[in-house]
């Protein structure tokens, strides 16, 4: 055979296992990161917004990396899911509030502290400042990574069942479902009514039974979980805001090459930006819903409250370790 004719036979050859090849071999599948919140899959919820927000940009800006947010706890309950993420399994990371780490990492609890945020500028500054250094160094050493930092969508309130709440001495009493963490039952006992923790689920019902009178939350989450078809009234005490914070397993970050971890990190600063710019603006529209549904808002002095917080505030932070990250919250 002419060494032409067996040059040409090579040729098509080597072109025919090329076409063989299936596509998928071509590419290396990208690296996916699952992002786990306990919010429900609605852009109006300040937790969904960060998570959805973060994906859309890593998933336009990387060429190795997927993102996919997992809603409602699809992939299990707040606690099961950070503990899982510390010794590096299940979800990548997840959207939440700090009180979720407070059994990991303790002077993170000072961020929950009773009516200690002025202003969302002012959670924004203390986060992106020196507070949030430290805290982020913190949380790393308990094997996380703190991508970023927003603000929820709305102070947190008291909403009640029947019982409309006009001034500070109307809370007297009330048993009032909170988050089960000390920094929640003190925030609500230090206002004069009857912390009672309680799981999120159990809210509903509880209000119908007359188990509970309230509970605390944004505006936002009562229209999310219809809770205004079993409470009637929100009482503007603005006693806490829980920031949000985008945060990963440490040991999944670290499996990231320097230019994926650039563009995650783009992607959360992004995504951070944008859920603080909506927050005021969330906030007002999250109100107005409420009121045109029916519920009415209570605005009051918040003064009684503010001071009888003080030594909640003090002996929270000395029992953290975090009387200095407290003094620089208050001073800036």
């Amino acid at each position: 055979m002419p060494s032409s004719i067996r040059t040409l036979l090579a040729v098509a050859a080597a072109a025919s296992l090329l076409v063989a090849v299936p596509s998928w071999a071509q590419a290396p599948a990208k690296k996916l990161i699952r992002i786990h919140t306990a919010g429900p899959d609605d852009l109006g919820v300040d937790n969904t917004m960060l998570a959805y927000q973060f994906m859309t940009y890593v998933n336009a800006n990387s060429d190795s990396v997927e993102v996919r947010v997992f809603p409602n706890s699809q992939l299990g309950q707040s606690r099961e899911v950070i503990e899982a993420m510390r010794l590096g399994g299940g979800a990548t990371g997840t959207t939440g509030g700090p009180a979720e780490y407070a059994s990991f990492v303790k002077r993170i609890g000072v961020l929950g502290l009773p009516f200690v945020w002025k202003s969302y500028g002012h959670a924004a500054a203390v986060l992106d400042g020196p507070v949030g250094k430290e805290l982020n160094a913190d949380m790393e050493k308990s094997g996380f990574k703190v991508l970023s930092w927003a603000v929820s969508w709305g102070y947190r309130n008291v909403v009640t069942a029947k019982k409309e709440v006009k001034q500070p001495s109307d809370l007297k009493g009330l048993k009032i479902r909170t988050i089960p963490t000390k920094v929640f039952v003190s925030a609500i006992n230090a206002m004069g009514a009857n912390a009672t923790p309680m799981n999120f689920g159990e809210i509903y019902t509880s209000l119908q039974s007359g188990v509970l009178d309230g509970y605390e939350h944004t505006a936002a989450t009562t229209i999310s979980f219809k809770f205004n078809e079993v409470a009637c009234c929100i009482a503007m005490t603005r006693h806490l805001m829980d920031p949000t914070v985008l945060v990963f397993s440490l040991a999944e970050w670290r499996k990231f090459s320097p230019a994926e971890q650039a563009v995650l990190q783009k992607g959360a600063d992004a995504a951070a930006a944008r859920v603080r710019q909506l927050a005021p603006e969330r906030e007002a529209e999250a109100l107005a819903k409420v009121k045109a549904l029916g519920m009415k808002v209570n605005e009051f002095d918040l003064t009684p409250l503010q001071k009888a917080a003080l030594t909640a505030q003090d002996d929270l932070a000395k029992e953290f370790g975090a009387e200095s990250l407290l003094r620089q919250i208050r001073a800036q």
